[in-house]
């Protein structure tokens, strides 16, 4: 009887086709299906578990307030007398009303994922939201220690709501918007596993860092005061250059000694608690905003009210990421991309350097994720656990797009987005990404491969 023996790829990992040569091409096309699926829903529910850990870590909250700020022609007046409820598990905590100075605050009965909603029909007349979505913030977590401060851009305006078409697009484009940041940092993600096999959860850590570093230079306090648009030039550069130093002295040895794909991923989880900590102590537990474009006023079109910034990410993401998909469709590096990943070791053959072709990728990659990081920040707050809080995200878009398929998950992550924020008009703001899991678990189920992804035939 002839005896199989198993092979290693230069990425470090087993190389099952050498294995399922011997194997019908039914029952391969089964190993590779179930291999792929097995893997992530384990990635998963370590995700799942780190939640958990990372919800049940907090340290004793006490306050959560802010001020509320109307902002014209670069003036800043505080706005009195508008209601804020805050509620936690559709159970009210406590009401304020913002003070002279626009100041408002609610004790918390301690640590926890709160919900903060303005009443808009206790606005002036004359302001209003420049970003009807933000009626109400979901998933606001609170810390121990200082308090937990919030923002509601407000600008000019008319009071009196919104109707439902105006609802309708203002999500639209903030889904998209949103997608756009899952877009940029999900195709990093995907070529990163497609070239390695790597799941790696320290991928939201270098979206954080992208936000931070250009927050950095940004800001006039603490850092040099550049314009946000310079800022976010050397944040791009400086996380590709990490993205390149992280393979070569950290990854690249473990793949030569043989490290598992599970091996792997457990280091990648050490990395992201150890890189959020840093941040973390480096940044500080309270969120943050960019100086420049905050309280952007909305502008309305074909009937929408839209803000400019939005347009912009959206506008600038579907660039990048056509950039992106002309390199590895057109570029010979691209191409070698490609190859590495249907297969590193026929690759090497044809003489393609491998390290040289997975050292690239991940800083594409790594690049990719800290652009999106600099439009999270930018759209929402800079905050140490920025990435950590749309890491599943991340995998619903991958999924959804098909496992290590580029122009799939460019695809996936606009949807998810868009899903995501749409189903605020049926669910409760506070289950939004609730919808986002639902994609995934669903796509797991009924067709793992993914909307782009084809199923593999080996034998």
């Amino acid at each position: 009887m002839a005896e199989v023996h198993g092979t290693t790829q230069l990425n470090g990992t087993a190389n099952p086709s050498r294995n399922r040569q011997f194997l019908s091409p039914a029952a391969s096309e089964v190993s590779v299906r179930v291999s792929r699926i097995a893997r992530f829903l384990t990635a998963l529910l370590v995700a799942l578990c780190c939640l958990s850990i990372s919800s049940a870590a907090q340290a004793e909250g006490e306050t959560i307030g802010g001020v509320l700020i109307y902002r014209e022609d670069g003036q800043r007046t505080p706005v009195e007398g508008v209601s804020i409820t805050v509620s936690q598990d559709d159970v009210e905590i406590g009401n304020a009303v913002s003070d002279v100075e626009g100041a408002w605050e609610v004790t918390l009965p301690g640590p926890g994922v709160y919900h903060v909603r303005l009443d808009e029909t206790t606005l002036p007349q004359g302001v209003a939201l420049t970003d009807p979505t933000k009626v109400e913030l979901s998933d606001v977590n609170v810390l121990g220690g200082p308090r937990r401060s919030v923002v509601f851009p407000l600008g000019e305006g008319a009071t009196g709501g919104v109707t439902t078409i105006e609802r309708v697009g203002a999500l639209l484009i903030a889904g998209l918007k949103l997608g756009a940041t899952i877009a940029l940092a999900a195709v990093g993600l995907s070529l990163i596993y497609g070239v390695t096999g790597l799941v790696n959860f320290a991928h939201a850590e270098l979206v954080t860092l992208g936000a931070v570093i250009a927050y950095w230079f940004h800001s006039s306090g603490t850092g040099l005061g550049w314009p946000l648009i310079a800022a976010t030039i050397p944040a791009v550069i400086l996380l590709a250059a990490f993205g390149g130093v992280q393979d070569r002295y950290l990854w690249r040895p473990l793949r030569k000694r043989g490290t598992t794909a599970l091996s792997l991923m457990v280091v990648s989880i050490g990395l992201s608690f150890a890189l959020r900590s840093l941040i973390q102590l480096m940044f500080g537990g309270e969120p943050a905003a960019y100086r420049d474009y905050a309280g952007q006023a909305a502008v309305r079109l074909i009937g929408i009210p839209m803000v400019p910034k939005h347009l912009v990410t959206i506008a600038v993401s579907v660039a990048a990421l056509l950039l992106v998909a002309q390199f590895l469709q057109r570029s010979r590096s691209g191409t070698a991309l490609r190859a590495v990943s249907d297969d590193p070791d026929l690759s090497e053959s044809s003489g393609i350097d491998v390290d040289r072709v997975i050292n690239m990728t991940w800083i594409i990659g790594a690049g990719l994720a800290g652009l999106g990081g600099v439009f999270y920040g930018l759209n929402e707050s800079v905050s140490y656990d920025m990435g950590f809080r749309i890491l599943l995200l991340l995998f619903a878009a991958v999924v959804l797009g098909g496992l290590g398929t580029a122009y799939g998950v460019m695809v996936g992550g606009f949807v998810v987005g868009v899903v995501v924020e749409m189903s605020t008009l049926w669910l409760p703001a506070e289950l939004k990404a609730v919808s986002g899991l639902v994609i995934l678990i669903v796509m797991l189920l009924f067709r793992p491969q993914g909307m782009f992804g084809s199923r593999e035939r080996i034998g």
